[in-house]
């Protein structure tokens, strides 16, 4: 393997790693009082609080860099617009969108694992489900802390989206996105039986 291509899976195995050790449970979800008086900064520090999020967000950015193309900037788009959206709706079941973050971490990287090319419309619909789901995960607990709070949060998925994107438009010559892909799915089933 050529050593440049080295550095870059050792630097994305690194930040992988260090985002793994540095997440602790999520902040904004039920069970944490006083989250109503937060603010900007605690919904952008909050995605880097649980693995599913970034995971998530970062595959999101995998997937459109091995897509190319419109998905470059439209997935990531789509992704931001509905979880925006999601913010203000309230599911019947707080577990709902919980078990649906999850479900997004394994299809996401599953997906940016396969990157078929027949799944342009669908992977735009999976990513813009994804979205709305990892808003609606919060919408019951933001409370008084809208908009800030969405501001940040809204601010960090991009920036972590954008972590995707340039490890996958780095690594795109290569294969090592696939695997990368394959295991964000594999770290959502080990999430999903370990609970």
């Amino acid at each position: 393997m050529p050593r440049p291509l080295v550095r870059r899976l050792s630097a994305a195995v690194a930040a992988i790693g260090l985002a793994a050790v540095a997440a602790t449970p999520a902040l904004a979800h039920p069970g944490h009082p006083g989250h109503e008086d937060l603010g900007a900064w605690a919904g952008f520090s909050h995605p880097f609080t649980g693995l599913d999020h970034v995971l998530a967000m970062v595959a999101v950015g995998l997937w459109a860099a091995r897509r190319g193309g419109r998905a470059l900037v439209t997935w990531p788009a789509t992704f931001l617009m509905a979880m925006a959206v999601g913010f203000n709706l309230t599911a019947i079941d707080p577990a709902i969108p919980e078990a649906g973050v999850l479900a997004s971490v394994i299809l996401l990287g599953a997906f940016t694992a396969l990157n078929r090319r027949r799944l342009e419309a669908a992977g735009l619909a999976i990513v813009g489900v994804a979205g709305l789901l990892h808003g609606m995960a919060h919408a019951a607990d933001i409370g008084q802390a809208a908009p800030t709070f969405e501001l940040g949060m809204l601010a960090a998925t991009a920036a972590l989206q954008g972590a995707g994107l340039g490890l996958g438009l780095s690594l795109r010559r290569t294969d090592l996105v696939r695997w990368l892909g394959a295991a964000v799915a594999a770290s959502g089933v080990v999430m999903a039986v370990t609970g």
